[in-house]
């Protein structure tokens, strides 16, 4: 009976090890970052963090294990939630380079408590939750989207331009082929949002995507001030 009760006790851990592994199991990283300025320009508008208004910059969004199919695991380890004191050293970069805009204003410690807890926990068997924050920061300092535009002449200052132009400047910046994700102003104009990078599994190296996000923006957008 002991030997019977046993088994079942290693039949359900070995079992319970499968599926975690499974869910921690990917093919490569979305790389997102987002401009504040379209953010801002919606009809729900924002509100700045409590340490006060962000630099006018491309804010890091997430870093998000996807599968080649185009689906993506999530909340893959609810007993691995965030935890601050693990990045304390990664908070003044994070602050500046990971900025939060969402009502009412806040620290930011619940935008990477999200991040983390739906994404983060899914690259566990790569990532330990300060090296998947890193690594985040570490992409960021490696794909200056501002400067890159900027030296095409796309400005942040309200005017539109097409978006192969956008698309342009940014592969032949970066090297990698960009996916552009838009949104819409209170005017219902269509804006830069998003902009999307492949990256390997180890987090550290961008790579052609295996595949693209659904959605379109028109052929031309608009890349308003903030």
């Amino acid at each position: 009976m002991k030997s019977f009760g046993f088994t079942l006790i290693n039949l359900f851990v070995l079992g319970h090890l499968a599926v975690l592994s499974v869910s921690q199991d990917f093919d490569f990283f979305y790389f997102v970052q987002q401009w504040p300025g379209s953010y801002c320009d919606t009809k729900q508008s924002c509100c700045y963090p409590t340490t006060g208004k962000p630099a006018a910059d491309f804010g890091i969004h997430g870093l998000w294990p996807n599968y080649k199919d185009g689906t993506y695991p999530s909340n893959c380890d609810s007993n691995n939630p965030f935890d601050q004191s693990k990045i304390s050293d990664l908070t003044s970069s994070m602050q500046k380079n990971w900025p939060t805009l969402s009502c009412p204003s806040n620290s930011g410690l619940q935008f990477w408590t999200h991040e983390w807890d739906k994404h983060g926990t899914c690259s566990e068997s790569q990532l330990d939750q300060h090296a998947y924050f890193q690594a985040a920061l570490n992409l960021k300092r490696q794909v200056n989207l501002l400067q890159i535009l900027e030296t095409a002449g796309i400005q942040p200052d309200g005017s539109s331009y097409k978006l192969n132009d956008i698309k342009e400047a940014i592969q032949k910046g970066v090297g990698y082929a960009p996916w552009i994700e838009c949104n819409v102003d209170t005017s219902a104009n269509s804006q830069l949002y998003q902009i999307y990078f492949c990256v390997d599994t180890s987090g550290s190296n961008l790579i052609e995507c295996p595949v693209f996000p659904h959605g379109k923006c028109g052929s031309l957008i608009e890349f308003p001030s903030f």
